[in-house]
């Protein structure tokens, strides 16, 4: 079987008749042959090595190219725990539905961030965001990307978008300089935090998903001409509020009234009015427990975000305000002109609901009962039947969490979106609910699968069909091939003139009330041209069928009007703008003034609304470079790693993937403009060793045909070099397979374009080099001037310096001279007067002493038996005849007075003399007695040098002397 025949075959087997298959795509059951026994001819060669169909990374790589290839591939690879695989220029994410923590952590972000060539890892939601990264960083038109995420509810698109905005939070922050870390951070701790926040508020868990969006959100992370984060901004599409008020069979409400239940204290439940084993009619499954009721990581994130306490109080009292609203119950009253009845419960749940709402309980009673009439300036009073106080009730619940979940949108965005002034590119992260088909299909379904048509349009117009006609257009030699086109489709739900949506607005905006029957007729009357339509007409029920790319899916007709018109009764909005709280008082007065502005305008209806914001969704998609992420569901009960081939073939075949694979694996997916091409790789000529004959050429100027030329040398300039390594020989039939210069634009495969960056990162990193050396020639030449001036500055100084102390040296040795010399002439004067002279021997008293030596001090000795030895003098003298001479000696300072007294070796008879000391009144100690002669000394030495140190102890010596020897000791 061919490739061709074999994806008619799948193709077919889920496009026709009748049953279902789980409630999701209608399908054919007529016999025919499984996938397991269609293995024949090239098919049945290529999977005989089964073992080694986990290791094609890319799907581009398989031969032949069939459904059935494809899908062994991808099963092989999810039972070895490989859950990414590449498709051409789509990435196929299978999901795994148990925790890999391994797979995402902050080690692989920075193996992705940092690798020179990240494709050639395996395949990773990080190669994708690191892809778009970098042609942020590259400046390739157009600048900005935005990343699609895709799939059918449950497929993993939620856990997909919150990896890509984390590994862009932390990428972001990683290289943020110093003095903006602490922004940097604060800014994507925002970012993730809003994440949480809107989940808990916009996700819910239905039959397909445990954290279904119930909501589209297109976030664009904002980037710095660094490329670093800097802020964020969020777009929603359609919420799906009716959720609120009814939630289908075996589903839940939204996560936030579950996690208020579940994760409140005692006295948060005491304020709310929500008793412990309390029930809510509008909390089916409260006893299922899901990984997203964490209360806590919510509250949390809100104080992260910037809500107060205040306001947080303000906001849960609202949703349980919400809560005590679906536990009132209406009764038709016997009389038709009174209003219905509550019952007494119900009333103490009114009551309840109108004090956490803050308005009055007895208004609130009668603005669910009693309608206004207008009739001209006159007001007339009606009463609600039953079921109109019911839709009542729903439309309060309804408007209010949808008013409260715009506003936390608004404040959101408040909190973390930048100055426009400090951004210039972003990277946006689209992530939209699934594609849906459920027993009961209303208007919310036909939005959210519109939304996935458009969203498959954009895919096909980007990449099957524009790809291939701009390869016709450029001359490349291009055979087509056949892709699904659901342009009919498009143009059934939102084509002009006439379309389901058109007949929708139209029957939405006649003043009466609508009839499902009457709209079906209207529409099978309107739209039965169109293929994509038709209808059971043994069906009781009122519906149309869509055949979606996905497959059918049946729309039941009845209530899609009035959710169209989406009525709010004016009394409901005039109540809550008189609330005392707040938070709703400022919602409903905003909404009142905007209400004012659109007044005398048609009332734009929900599909008008949500078509014109999908539309600009779409020229933000349109203007960006576009990066696909597949998911897939690998099975329809979401068990860990069990894979199901049907679920996942139609999944294949409905998205294009085989389509994409076959265009991947014979194009060239990366196609640059001549201009662009030569501004950004024209370096590799200029500084190539494989120079050719060429010339500068004016990028500015107009000329294909020369800037062809001049491409054309480039890259033969970069074949040869290829050519010339002997590591990376080619023959020409790859080059030629590689690249391909069209008209306009070069057309290149991925492979090419890494030689084309790799020889660019080498030419820049010689010229690098060459700066480098240039710069370190200079700054080590100015370095060397520098040192020599500083050394000739150093020499001069230092010279100054020494010779201003050689001139304080020298005027110092002068003052020293000078001194000395005045002093030895003192000294020499006091000796003369000091010597011995015969005139001093004339008379028997003593003589007067000289005032000068008496100022100096002085020893005298008196009459002694026997001689009075001094010691150690230069002249060795020895008084022999002590008895006959008195002995005057003189010393200067007390120090050396007691070395002279020291000196001298005194007997130690007592009596013989007396010791006397005056050092306290004249400065010098004496030894007197009656003297018969005299003799005076004069010293220049100190006579503790030759002292006798050790005198004999055993002489009584007493006085003065008894001191110094007990010093000298």
């Amino acid at each position: 079987m061919t490739s061709a025949d074999d994806r008619r075959h799948v193709r077919a087997g889920f496009r026709n008749g009748g049953g279902s298959v789980k409630g999701f795509v209608h399908k054919d059951h007529s016999p025919h042959p499984s996938l397991d026994d269609s293995l024949e001819g090239e098919i049945q060669a290529f999977l005989t090595d089964e073992d080694q169909l986990h290791t094609y990374d890319d799907l581009t790589k398989v031969n032949p190219v069939t459904p059935t290839t494809v899908l062994k591939c991808l099963q092989a690879r999810y039972s070895v725990k490989v859950f990414y695989t590449h498709a051409g220029c789509t990435l196929v994410a299978l999901n795994p539905f148990q925790p890999i923590p391994d797979l995402y952590s902050l080690d692989v972000m920075k193996e992705y961030h940092c690798a020179p060539q990240p494709q050639e890892f395996k395949p990773h939601i990080f190669i994708v965001a690191e892809e778009a990264y970098r042609n942020v960083q590259g400046q390739l038109e157009p600048v900005n990307q935005s990343l699609v995420v895709s799939g059918e509810s449950g497929a993993g698109k939620t856990w997909t978008s919150r990896c890509l905005m984390k590994y862009y939070a932390t990428v972001a922050a990683s290289s943020s300089v110093v003095k903006s870390q602490d922004t940097v951070e604060r800014i994507e701790k925002r970012v993730l935090d809003s994440n949480p926040l809107m989940e808990a508020f916009g996700n819910s868990c239905t039959l397909r998903n445990n954290n279904s969006s119930r909501f589209g959100k297109y976030i664009q992370l904002q980037l710095d001409g660094c490329q670093l984060l800097v802020g964020a901004s969020v777009q929603t599409y359609l919420l799906e509020k009716t959720r609120v008020a009814c939630q289908p069979a075996n589903e839940r409400n939204f996560h936030i009234f579950y996690q208020m239940m579940k994760g409140a204290t005692d006295e948060q439940r005491k304020e709310w009015r929500m008793p412990r084993g309390q029930r809510f009619v509008w909390l089916p499954n409260a006893e299922k427990t899901v990984e997203e009721d964490g209360f806590h990581e919510t509250v949390e994130a809100m104080v992260h975000l910037g809500i107060n306490a205040e306001r947080q109080t303000q906001i849960f009292r609202i949703l349980a305000g919400i809560l005590q609203l679906g536990n009132v119950h209406f009764s038709s009253s016997m009389d038709d002109s009174q209003p219905c009845n509550l019952e007494e419960q119900s009333k103490d749940f009114l009551q309840r609901a109108a004090e956490l709402l803050c308005v009055p309980a007895e208004e609130l009673q009668v603005c669910l009962r009693v309608r206004t009439l207008k009739a001209g300036k006159q007001s007339v009073l009606k009463p609600c039947s039953q079921a109109e106080c019911s839709m009542r009730r729903d439309c309060l619940a309804k408007v209010i969490y949808a008013q409260i979940f715009e506003w936390l949108v608004t404040f959101i965005n408040n909190s973390i979106c930048a100055d426009k002034s400090t951004w210039c590119n972003f990277i946006g992260v689209l992530d939209v609910y699934g594609f849906e088909c459920f027993q009961i299909n209303n208007l919310e379904q036909l939005c959210i699968n519109y939304t996935n048509e458009k969203l498959q349009q954009h895919f096909v117009a980007h990449y099957l069909r524009a790809q291939q006609e701009e390869y016709v257009s450029e001359g490349l030699q291009w055979s087509f091939v056949k892709y699904q086109d659901n342009q009919s489709c498009l143009d059934l739900i939102e084509g002009s003139p006439v379309s389901v949506f058109s007949l929708l607005n139209e029957e939405s905006r006649l003043n009466r009330a609508s009839d499902a029957k009457m709209f079906r007729v209207r529409l099978e009357k309107e739209l039965s041209g169109n293929v994509n339509i038709s209808w059971d007409k043994f069906s009781k029920v009122p519906h149309f069928t869509v055949a979606h790319y996905a497959g059918k899916v049946h729309y039941q007709i009845q209530g899609m009007v009035e959710k169209n018109k989406d009525p709010v009764p004016p009394e409901l909005t005039s109540l809550l703008q008189k609330s005392d709280n707040s938070l709703l008082h400022q919602i409903f007065t905003d909404k009142e003034t905007e209400n004012l502005t659109t007044k005398g305008l048609s009332k734009v209806t929900v599909v008008s609304k949500f078509k014109n914001s999908l539309e600009s969704l779409m020229r933000i998609l349109h203007a960006t470079t576009p990066h696909y992420t597949r998911c897939i569901k690998p099975n329809p009960d979401c068990k860990p790693l069990t894979f199901k081939k049907e679920e996942v073939i139609m999944q294949l075949e409905a998205c294009g993937i085989v389509e994409t694979i076959h265009i991947s694996a014979a194009g060239f997916p990366i196609r640059i403009p001549f201009r662009s091409f030569m501004k950004r790789y024209g370096l590799i000529v200029k500084y190539s060793k494989f120079k050719s004959e060429c010339h500068c050429v004016d990028l500015e100027a107009d000329g294909d045909d020369i800037l062809r030329q001049e491409v054309e040398k480039l890259l033969g300039v970069v074949l040869h070099h290829q050519a010339s390594d002997p590591s990376h020989c080619l023959d020409n039939e790859k080059h030629n397979s590689w690249v391909h210069c069209g008209r306009t634009k070069v057309f290149l495969t991925q492979s090419m374009l890494d030689l084309l960056e790799d020889q660019r990162k080498e030419i820049l990193c010689q010229c690098a080099f060459s700066i480098q050396c240039c710069w370190l020639r200079y700054q080590r030449r100015r370095r060397h001037t520098r040192q020599k001036s500083a050394s000739l500055i150093q020499a001069a100084v230092r010279s100054w310096l020494v010779r201003r102390q050689v001139q304080r040296w020298n005027r110092a040795a002068a003052t020293i001279q000078y001194t000395w010399r005045k002093w030895r002439a003192l000294l020499k004067s006091l000796a003369e007067a000091e010597l011995d002279d015969a005139k001093d021997l004339v008379g028997e008293d003593l003589p007067a002493l000289n005032p000068v030596i008496r100022e100096r001090g002085s020893v005298q000795l008196s009459t002694i038996q026997e001689p009075v030895t001094v010691r150690g003098w230069p002249m060795g003298l020895a008084l022999a005849s002590a008895p006959s001479i008195t002995v005057s000696l003189t010393a200067t300072g007390f120090q050396k007075m007691m070395s002279v007294m020291a000196s001298l070796n005194l007997p130690s008879r007592r009596g013989e003399y007396k010791v006397e000391t005056n050092q306290y009144k004249q400065g010098l100690a004496s030894i007197r007695a009656q003297p018969k002669g005299s003799v005076k000394l004069h010293y220049q030495r100190s006579p503790l040098l030759y002292a006798d140190r050790q005198p004999d102890l055993k002489r009584d010596v007493t006085g003065f002397n008894e001191i110094l020897l007990e010093k000298t000791l």
